[in-house]
């Protein structure tokens, strides 16, 4: 049974002392053998990595890209890190005697906090067809931009996002870290905001929900670990054809601003 870990905590953005809270899990699905997912949830950084490839190919693509992507938590996370991390996880993934298969990698996505001339920011990360959502003025907007064949076929006008459903090409995807020479995420800057809220998944849940079934799920749980044990259970039930794996990551004021849990500095 997968197990949902929460964590809330405290910080001051810009003189301002906001909440950070978040929940993440991770589950086999329904028709999977394996769970080739796997997740990063430690403040600054959130991301869900989905691995590709034959036998053990796959678990190991992600595991060992979120076990480099957390060794450098602690010294601080930024771009020119992230993509040193990721270089390493290419040679990991390479090296190790299981991942034989030509086409063993993992997509990668998710975001992080950054300073930028004393300014806070998020930055969302992407390589491949996982997903971060925001939902901001009740408004729920997909922020990164798969990179599969269907959305290039998409962009190029010769697909409808309704066509693209059944596609027989659906899983294929265009960018990892692991399936050859490593290239930079795509990064978009966010602006920091009380009341937002991020969904950082793998295909595995955008499968099963739509975006509409995930803006009704966080409409209707407020709290982070509530709202991930609903999406997973729908996606389960609708089902569960991937592994399924989900970080909501939410932003609050903090009307009590005696907490000293953490403190941002730049």
């Amino acid at each position: 049974m997968a197990e949902t870990t929460t964590t809330t905590q405290s910080v001051t953005v810009a003189q301002r002392r906001l909440q950070l809270s978040w929940a993440g899990v991770t589950d086999q699905g329904r028709r999977r053998d394996t769970n080739q997912d796997a997740f990063l949830a430690e403040f600054p950084l959130f991301v869900v990595a989905d691995g590709m490839g034959g036998h053990a190919g796959g678990e190991i693509a992600s595991q060992s890209t979120v076990q480099r992507l957390q060794a450098i938590v602690a010294g601080g996370v930024a771009r020119a890190p992230i993509e040193r991390a990721l270089e390493m996880a290419v040679a990991d993934i390479a090296d190790h005697p299981e991942t034989t298969d030509e086409g063993t990698g993992t997509t990668l996505t998710g975001i992080f906090l950054e300073y930028e001339d004393g300014e806070p920011h998020w930055v969302s990360l992407n390589i491949g067809d996982s997903r971060v959502y925001l939902l901001r003025d009740d408004r729920l907007v997909q922020v990164t931009t798969d990179h599969s064949v269907v959305q290039e076929l998409i962009a190029a006008g010769k697909l409808s996002p309704e066509e693209a459903e059944g596609h027989p090409y659906s899983n294929v995807i265009t960018r990892a870290v692991g399936a050859s020479e490593l290239t930079a995420p795509d990064y978009l800057t966010i602006d920091v905001r009380a009341g937002d809220r991020f969904v950082i998944c793998s295909d595995g849940l955008t499968k099963e929900l739509t975006d509409y079934g995930i803006q009704h799920f966080l409409r209707e749980n407020p709290e982070p670990g509530p709202a991930v044990d609903a999406m997973l259970a729908a996606a389960l039930e609708n089902g569960g054809r991937d592994n399924v794996t989900l970080i909501i990551v939410q932003v609050e004021d903090v009307e009590d601003s005696s907490s000293t849990d953490a403190t941002l500095q730049d």
